[in-house]
């Protein structure tokens, strides 16, 4: 296996820089992950796919506002505040960062929040060391992360549609994008329809886009992402694989989240902790038997966990299709239900 099987060539101007509006207006493809077969839809017809007996799982994380502009030795820095270590230590990234020194003071908001540079840790993060808790400074002062291929400043109408309709727990840098699709009437039709809708969380992690530069992609390390399962979600869960209902994964994060914690106890089970799992062609699902999900970046480990779903054949097939078709891609792009 070679990073380079799961690379493609996308045009640019199917790079989708605004979301679909409104945000249940997407186009949807639906691939049989046995057959190979597709077919062009709308996300608006998701109803359809699925089955009465289907529980469809989301994450409902919330993105945080985790960009913030800062002043070290009267240069200005960007701090991407990308997870929390305790309540006043976080990983961070810095940019530019090579001058900033361990021991350095930044200032954000000229003194409204103050902290200390520590030490260096893998992928690039640094240890900042905050004099007061961060959350309410970050929605006050900081700015929405989107992905740098949108290649705009974030704006106020990124704060409501780079969020989920159902986004809850605060502590993702990035958006289960699946879920961006999603409306309240949307699931009032998947209720009619008799769905079981379950809610998971998953904070999205800078692991879901740091590039993978092994030419081997099993040699790449994939940082742990925090999630929490509640005890009525995992009932639920276990009481539809006691029954034979296939369980549906509203992106690849909430996909990891149930594979992670299946594949580790057996069973679905109440709690928090660090999903660990790098999902790769070859890899046995456990949990999940339908995943909605958009269309990745190449090369990225989103790409090879829809892969590891489908085969990696039947999803290049499906992209160049897509591609043929002008579908737009990631983050604000189209959907792919897998079933």
């Amino acid at each position: 296996m070679h990073i380079s099987d799961f690379d493609y060539d996308l045009p640019p101007e199917l790079i989708a820089r605004e979301p679909a509006r409104p945000r249940d207006a997407s186009r949807m493809m639906v691939l049989n992950r046995v057959t190979g077969e597709w077919l062009d839809s709308e996300f608006l017809r998701l109803p359809e796919f699925l089955n009465p007996s289907d529980v469809l799982v989301i994450n409902d994380t919330r993105v945080i506002r985790a960009r913030v502009q800062g002043r070290v030795r009267e240069r200005t820095v960007e701090v991407f505040f990308a997870a929390p270590v305790d309540l006043q230590i976080w990983e961070v990234l810095l940019r530019p960062g090579k001058r900033i020194r361990k021991g350095d003071r930044i200032s954000f908001a000229d003194g409204k929040l103050e902290a200390t540079v520590g030490e260096t840790r893998d992928h690039g993060l640094r240890l900042l060391h905050v004099d007061s808790p961060v959350e309410e400074f970050l929605e006050a002062h900081g700015h929405v992360p989107l992905p740098p291929y949108i290649e705009r400043p974030d704006t106020s109408s990124d704060a409501v549609e780079y969020q989920t309709v159902y986004a809850t727990a605060p502590g993702a840098v990035a958006a289960p994008t699946a879920g961006l699709h999603f409306t309240d009437s949307m699931f009032d039709a998947l209720r009619v329809r008799g769905i079981e809708i379950v809610k998971i969380t998953l904070h999205v992690g800078i692991g879901t886009f740091i590039p993978v530069r092994t030419e081997d992609p099993s040699q790449h390390v994939l940082k742990p992402e925090r999630f929490h399962i509640t005890s009525d979600a995992a009932s639920r869960l276990n009481a539809a694989r006691d029954e034979r209902r296939r369980i549906v994964a509203v992106g690849t994060t909430s996909t990891r989240t149930l594979e992670y914690v299946a594949g580790k106890h057996g069973r679905f089970v109440e709690g928090s902790g660090e999903a660990g799992i790098y999902i790769l062609p070859g890899y046995e699902f456990k949990a999940v038997g339908g995943m909605l999900t958009n269309f990745h970046l190449p090369r990225s480990t989103l790409i090879m966990l829809a892969s590891a779903f489908a085969s990696r054949e039947k999803i290049l097939a499906a992209y160049r299709h897509a591609m043929d078709q002008r579908y737009r891609f990631y983050s604000y792009g189209d959907c792919m239900l897998i079933v």
